[in-house]
């Protein structure tokens, strides 16, 4: 019983509020936490509305579906690990949320690479801490299409490791619990 509340986690506002969802084991998977999202999305309530999201590393989903659940038009969740696409795709099944939620299969800095078919107004970027893969993201979104003016990025990172953010980019709010810090940032308008 421990193993499946260990892999379950609860939506916490919005359409869905209090579903649980499943979600795969794997190194460096820790969706973030209820407390954090509450935060998260007290910042966010006024933009997540009709806005269209990009989950990096999406893992467990968790923010993702919370930002579907609180109406965001769309959600674009970048996983490459297949126990955790699988799981992804079952819990977007589950919600009947296929209109709403699609999934990149693959690299989420590949993605990075391309055009985007729509701007992301929110992006959060929570990869593994030990992966080295946040400051690499950071410099794909400056570099590309992927933001607008008005563009909101979360990032998460251990406490030991801040990351050195792209110029342009502004801290908006922070907070740290334990040993995990978690930032929003916007881009600043010249």
């Amino acid at each position: 019983m421990a193993a499946r509340a260990r892999n379950e986690l609860r939506i916490i506002g919005g359409e869905w509020r209090g579903r649980r969802l499943r979600f795969a084991d794997g190194a460096g998977l820790r969706p973030t936490a209820d407390r954090n999202r509450e935060t998260l999305f007290n910042w966010l309530q006024a933009v997540v509305p009709g806005s269209h999201c990009l989950d990096l590393f999406a893992g467990s989903g968790a923010l993702g579906f919370e930002a579907a659940s609180r109406g965001a038009a769309s959600v674009l969740l970048a996983e490459r690990n297949r126990n955790a696409i699988a799981r992804l795709r079952e819990n977007v099944r589950l919600l009947q949320a296929e209109a709403q939620i699609r999934i990149h299969a693959g690299d989420a800095l590949s993605l990075l690479r391309r055009p985007p078919e729509q701007p992301a107004d929110i992006v959060f970027l929570d990869p593994p801490f030990a992966g080295g893969l946040l400051e690499p993201a950071c410099q794909a979104l400056a570099a590309g299409d992927w933001l607008h003016q008005d563009s909101r990025i979360y990032l998460e990172h251990a406490r030991q490791s801040p990351p050195q953010l792209p110029p342009g980019w502004d801290v908006l709010r922070q907070r740290t619990a334990g040993d995990v810090c978690f930032l929003l940032v916007g881009q600043i308008t010249p």
